[in-house]
């Protein structure tokens, strides 16, 4: 890349300031003084709550409030947490029900917020706290991801809060009535729990009239809206602002029931109110993650290829609908309902699913890593059920390199791609050839060992308008003002990067400034992978305006037609003039002149169009057969993220989506019992991968530039984790296939791998 970034792995700036301890989080930065919320939650999980007595928690040391629901009533607040319903198949929406941000008439999930104390200290709002006692009556839990059982809410019998469907439905079946060979699977894709570094926290204060809330998220504008609403507060009355972030996932993307409670206090007692969830409280209430049961069935012709395909999703909601809840396992997953492959005869049915546990929400990749999970597992399923190779079965069906632009049969119209290639070099890479050797070794040893390949496209999701705004400073420094949020990504580098390179100032010289609705004038947040491209892109609008308005300017100086002004990412230079000033001395030339209209320059720019990034996963995987204990022994990837700004910043964010991809691929797994208790609440009972279960992770990029933006980019945020969950399974099935093994779901335990070869007989078998 020349002018669009010139793709050098600079080495994180942000990097010596958080691993030093110098990093500035929720916790690190509430207010001197500040007092301490904590939240009493439901002990159950299905209850209808009939008395709160509070009194005894009111009278003691150093308790400044216990708010209820009746006391949010009494503060004219309007006790909900907003959510975006998703379309049923009628095109009537999805079922409504309200979630209170403190339980009023109905306990719905243990950890579910019912009241909140506030205290001088920590330790006096949790014993404080504990002396509330509820006064409920038990219902009877509804666990199961099926319809039945006692309603949780009245707007959704049968406990069925949506039924979507999207596709070709007739084309679908006339497909699969012609196909010479059909292949049918199920798929459980289980609950994870997201575990972020930093647990979810917020504070609030009082600044005058205004109220500013200060959390760890993804973007500041939207919960803004919500306090807004809920609050029934002045839009100018409120700031919202996030310090740094110690991870997100998705899962920090949205209002939780927590902040709005914390900053009514603050308000009502003049006083700053933090709060801060410790592992236990966050496991018990963050948003969940996957937990689906997918159905999915194929067709293809005498020649294997692929004619038809129909998946029906059953989709665990929890007790309330979160932000996005709704959307994720049907319109999000449709984005890439068909992956890679040439087929325009899908359909795509799904029902969403109430249940006494916590609410799930986007995790990272929010449908599109479900999707590509089903569609990667069938298609190396068919191929073992048809007797060819998984590889060739892939390159049979990919869309063409010469048929794109292509439009997907759910309306995605994937701008470029060339799939065989990126498989062809992940094959290299990956040394299947001397895969066979390998597994003999392991076989030597009485071991399995299996490949598994998976090839995965993501769609770019979220906002495709962003702001950027930068700002040249007296001395000698610029701003650059970012409507996106990092968690941890490295946008204090990339961002100033490309404005480096697009500017020739010096990076170091360059701060990025983001998370406060007082400083930047909106913004989309991050999330969908869509932070470096909507942002550059925004940045790249910026800098062509700054870079006409000041060849205008710089046109006296050099004594020459605007027209004649040129501008080389380094200098402005005009042919007979011997000015050539970098963009900071004409910055310097302008403030001098008194022109204050050239130190601050905003654009707003739009995607024409998302991009989606796609590439090859290689898993290599040894299981010990007395055991059950499965190795990752190698693992490959090969992407073509279009053209990379900093590829070290791409390559590590495929390594920490890989890491969470096995993670849940192998160890993570959200339980909850028949009564609805959850049983995974700590670390001692809920795996997380840890360097020793990683292998090395070898990757490369392979660009094909996107024509869906003029740098040429596509995200790369959520890859890893896409590509992770099918090439781990397709490599379990590898293995075990030759036993006899049918159908493997995650997590791949070694408990559960230990039960498939146990009822291994050369017929279909799953562990329970």
């Amino acid at each position: 890349m020349e002018k669009f970034g010139k793709s050098q792995s600079v080495t994180r700036k942000e990097d010596v300031r958080l691993l030093t301890g110098a990093g500035r989080y929720v916790d690190d930065i509430a207010p001197e003084g500040a007092l301490f919320a904590v939240f009493l939650r439901s002990p159950v999980a299905h209850a209808r709550l009939t008395g709160i007595d509070a009194a005894d928690a009111r009278e003691m040391p150093g308790v400044q409030m216990v708010m209820t629901a009746a006391e949010v009533d009494e503060m004219g607040a309007d006790n909900t947490v907003a959510f975006v319903p998703g379309t049923n198949a009628d095109g009537t929406p999805g079922a409504q029900p309200p979630r209170p941000f403190l339980a009023t008439d109905r306990l719905r999930f243990v950890g579910e917020p019912v009241a909140m104390v506030v205290a001088e200290t920590l330790a006096q709002a949790k014993d404080a706290a504990e002396a509330i006692m509820l006064e409920t009556d038990d219902l009877d839990p509804h666990i199961a991801l099926a319809p039945g059982g006692e309603a949780l809410h009245d707007e959704a019998p049968d406990n069925i809060a949506l039924d979507f469907a999207l596709g070709e439905k007739e084309a679908t079946d006339a497909a699969f009535a012609k196909a010479a060979h059909t292949v049918k699977l199920t798929l459980d894709d289980h609950r994870v729990i997201v575990n972020s570094m930093e647990p979810r926290g917020c504070f609030a204060e009082m600044d005058g009239d205004r109220l500013h809330l200060c959390f760890g998220g993804q973007g500041v504008w939207a919960i803004k809206a919500q306090l807004v609403r809920a609050l029934k507060m002045p839009e100018d009355a409120i700031r919202v602002s996030t310090p740094d972030v110690g991870g997100g996932f998705g899962m920090k993307g949205f209002a939780y029931p927590e902040y709005f409670p914390v900053a009514l206090a603050a308000r009502a007692l003049g006083r700053p109110v933090r709060w801060m969830s410790d592992r236990t409280e966050a496991m018990l209430s963050d948003n969940g993650g996957r937990d689906l049961v997918s159905e999915a069935e194929m067709a293809f012709d005498a020649d294997h290829k692929l004619l038809g395909y129909r998946v029906h999703n059953t989709f665990n909601l929890g007790a309330y609908c979160s932000n996005f809840g709704q959307l994720i396992q049907t319109m999000l997953f449709s984005r890439v309902l068909m992956g890679t492959y040439e087929c325009q005869a899908a359909h795509l049915t799904a029902q969403a699913i109430f249940t006494n546990t916590a609410p799930v929400d986007a995790y990272r990749g929010a449908g599109r890593p479900e999707a590509i999970y089903v569609v990667e597992r069938m298609m190396d399923y068919a191929a073992r059920e048809l007797g060819v190779d998984p590889w060739d079965l892939r390159r049979k069906n990919f869309i063409p390199a010469d048929r794109f632009p292509y439009t997907s049969v759910t309306g995605e119209t994937y701008d470029v791609g060339d799939f065989t290639r990126v498989l062809d070099r992940a094959e290299v890479l990956s040394d299947r050839e001397g895969f066979a050797a390998r597994r003999a070794a392991s076989e030597a040893q009485g071991k399995l060992r299996g490949l598994g390949v998976a090839y995965y496209i993501e769609s770019i999701l979220g906002s495709p308008e962003e702001d950027s705004t930068v700002e040249f400073n007296e001395d000698g420094t610029v701003t650059l003002y970012s409507g996106t949020q990092s968690n941890g990504q490295g946008h204090e580098t990339v961002y100033a990067q490309f404005l480096s390179d697009q500017t020739g100032i010096p990076a170091e010289l360059i701060e990025v400034v983001q998370g406060d609705s007082d400083r930047i004038k909106k913004g989309g947040g991050t999330g969908g992978s869509r932070s470096v491209t909507v942002q550059n892109n925004a940045t790249l609008a910026a800098v062509g305006t700054m870079v006409e308005r000041y060849s205008a300017f710089l046109a006296d100086e050099m004594g020459v037609d605007p027209a004649q002004v040129s501008f080389d990412d380094e200098r402005f230079r005009a042919e007979g003039s011997n000015v050539s000033p970098t963009f900071l001395e004409a910055a310097g030339m302008a403030r001098a002149a008194g022109r204050s209209d050239l130190l601050r320059i905003t654009e707003t720019a739009t995607l024409p169009a998302r991009s989606y990034p796609n590439g090859a996963h290689v898993a290599e995987i040894e299981i010990d057969r007395a055991t059950g204990v499965l190795t990752v022994a190698r693992y490959t990837v090969v992407d073509d993220f279009g053209n990379l700004i900093n590829p070290m910043l791409a390559e590590g964010q495929v390594h920490g989506g890989v890491a969470q991809g096995l993670g849940q691929a192998v160890l993570e797994h959200a339980i909850y019992d028949e009564t609805g208790q959850p049983l995974t609440a700590t670390f001692m009972d809920y795996g997380m991968p840890r360097a020793d279960n990683l292998p090395m992770i070898d990757f490369t990029p392979l660009p094909v530039p996107s024509t869906a933006n003029p740098m040429g980019m596509k995200g790369c945020g959520e890859a890893g984790t896409v590509g992770a969950l099918p090439a781990l399974g397709n490599a379990v099935m590898d293995a075990l296939w030759p036993l006899g093994v049918r159908r493997a779901d995650m997590p791949f335990t070694p408990l559960r791998i230990w039960q498939m070869l146990e009822a291994a007989d050369g017929t279909q078998v799953a562990a329970e």
